[in-house]
């Protein structure tokens, strides 16, 4: 291939899927303006063979679905740091492979321009039984990313998905050395290798309270369930109302029991949320197919009604 490539200096899309190549070579001096490469099917295996093909300057779709490559590692960039090799990828498909370590995706977020992901079918993922929490986890684990397995991630899904995994590893960020006051604020080499984002998350949102983390207890029904209370801002005369409700609820089931709660004549409703947390701000409740949880609402938090 790559003496062929002599022949090719404009070439910017290059398929090779299926080709039984086994050892990647450095691209000196050819394949310059590649922008896309797919060695999908070719058994690499070794994952440090992709530091061979780093430097092509304007790759930005490199698809390696079944190679049977087992690890992704950028050894150049420290913990928050961003890479040098692959500095124009924007996609990457590493579908079925053999990737077992959330390490992986941890080097992942060194990929500076690194846009929309594919990595369905490896062991990592079985990890995790509840596939929203999957999400959640490499949403919150890769910064800068757009598009998951094809779906696009909203920015709500992303404020969700980073407050969630800042308060799950809170404890063990604690637990490590973290602390709230910055100057005695030293968690270990071992959490940063396994929570590279969590220093950024603490500088996005604040280190977690201690509230947030006493008593994580296993999800049962009964802390499944959120006492919020319920306003009609702009309808002074209807009282406040306090409900429980559970955290999988829909936005749309959610409306329905407003509609009946508050006597309300068939019209559109329009739904937001305060935070104590967000002093403020409001945040729109504006997909009728997604959970309350979904939007990182809490107990305690109030939900305002306008129609």
């Amino acid at each position: 291939v790559l003496l062929c490539a002599q022949g090719w200096p404009v070439l910017e899309e290059l398929y090779l899927s299926s080709n039984n190549i086994t050892v990647l070579e450095r691209p000196d001096n050819v394949l310059q303006t590649l922008k896309l490469l797919d060695l999908s099917d070719n058994q690499l295996l070794d994952g440090n063979q992709l530091h061979l093909i780093a430097q092509l300057p304007r790759l930005e779709q490199l698809t390696l679905r079944n190679t049977g490559i087992s690890f992704v590692h950028f050894p150049d960039a420290g913990f928050g740091c961003k890479t040098k090799m692959f500095p124009s990828l924007k996609r990457l498909a590493i579908n079925d492979n053999k990737i077992s370590q959330w390490s992986s995706i941890n080097e992942l977020d060194k990929l500076p321009s690194l846009r929309a992901l594919q990595c369905n079918n490896n062991p990592f993922v079985d990890t995790e039984k509840n596939p929203e929490t999957l999400k959640q986890l490499i949403i919150a684990k890769i910064s800068q990313l757009e598009v998951l397995n094809n779906c696009e991630i909203l920015p709500a899904e992303r404020r969700g998905a980073e407050l969630d995994y800042r308060k799950i590893f809170g404890k063990d960020w604690l637990e490590a050395g973290g602390h709230w006051n910055p100057e005695k604020n030293k968690p270990s080499e071992e959490f940063l290798a396994a929570h590279p984002r969590y220093p950024a998350l603490c500088l996005k949102y604040g280190a977690p309270e201690e509230g947030e983390l006493k008593g994580q207890q296993p999800l049962t029904l009964k802390n499944q369930l959120l006492t919020l209370t319920i306003k009609c801002p702009e309808k002074p005369e209807q009282k406040p109302v306090e409900k429980k409700l559970p955290e999988s609820m829909t936005i749309q089931k959610v409306k329905g029991l407003l509609y009946r709660l508050f006597k309300i004549p068939g019209s559109d409703l329009k739904l937001s949320y305060k935070s104590s947390k967000l002093e403020g701000k409001e945040v729109e409740l504006d997909n009728d197919l997604k959970p309350l949880q979904f939007y990182s609402i809490e107990s305690g938090d109030c939900v305002l009604v306008r129609w």
